[in-house]
């Protein structure tokens, strides 16, 4: 079995997701989207796999906003045709952060900015603590969705919705797989200055995440979990 995780850009580890999915007999393969010598000028174009290479897909974070076509859509516009051709197939689709909103947009929702961010480790609102547990989770995002018609939410805070479901795919808002070593990486390439601005000390926030990693790493886990055993095995909704 293969799983592909997409990274957006050169700092996005997949950290403990991708190791759940490996000790689950998965092959984890990674397809770069944004290299780091373009971060600062990301309209890059995409080369993606032929439609059902894999028996997951995985579409992770970003720093830029599902709704920018013109900032980068040499790859975003493919690439959200694609997820949906995808889904359509019936391939489960894991989708974290940026990629939950890809996942949003691809299915009939939309995106925008966010009248405030979430940055920080945070609980949210579950329908069903053994599907998504209430957290704390990551978050960091300026950004969210609005729901597809035949999606589920299932999951929110009080500024964003946090998971939906249909069918074989799932949305999350939040990022399951932030760890520290994650985090250092965002620092380095512009977020310290992002959490100042939020009017937060990111050392705190650093320290905060050294000593949540090891319960986090097993909360993601056990969503990987949650999502091989209930999402890609239900029915396809279309």
């Amino acid at each position: 079995m293969r799983v592909l995780f997409i990274q957006h850009d050169h700092v996005s580890p997949a950290g403990p997701i991708a190791e759940r999915f490996e000790s689950r007999g998965f092959t984890a393969e990674y397809l770069q989207v944004v290299p780091a010598e373009s971060f600062t000028s990301p309209n890059v174009p995409i080369e993606l796999p032929p439609l059902g290479s894999y028996d997951v897909v995985v579409p992770m974070g970003s720093p830029w906003g599902v709704w920018e076509d013109e900032r980068i859509g040499n790859w975003l516009l493919p690439e959200l045709d694609w997820l949906r051709a995808t889904h359509q197939l019936g391939i489960p689709i894991f989708g974290i952060c940026f990629g939950g909103q890809l996942m949003a947009r691809a299915l009939g929702g939309s995106v925008g900015p966010a009248p405030s961010g979430e940055i920080g480790w945070t609980s949210i609102l579950s329908d069903d603590e053994n599907l998504i547990p209430s957290g704390p989770w990551f978050q960091w995002h300026f950004d969210r969705w609005s729901l597809p018609p035949k999606a589920k939410e299932i999951a929110r805070s009080p500024k964003a919705s946090q998971a939906f479901i249909q069918g074989r795919t799932m949305a999350l808002q939040f990022h399951p797989e932030l760890v520290e070593v994650a985090l250092k990486a965002w620092f380095l390439d512009g977020g310290e200055e992002q959490v100042i601005a939020d009017g937060q000390d990111p050392e705190i926030l650093l320290a905060m995440t050294a000593r949540e990693s090891a319960a986090a790493a097993k909360r993601a886990y056990a969503l990987v979990d949650v999502f091989l055993d209930q999402i890609a095995t239900a029915e396809p909704v279309l």
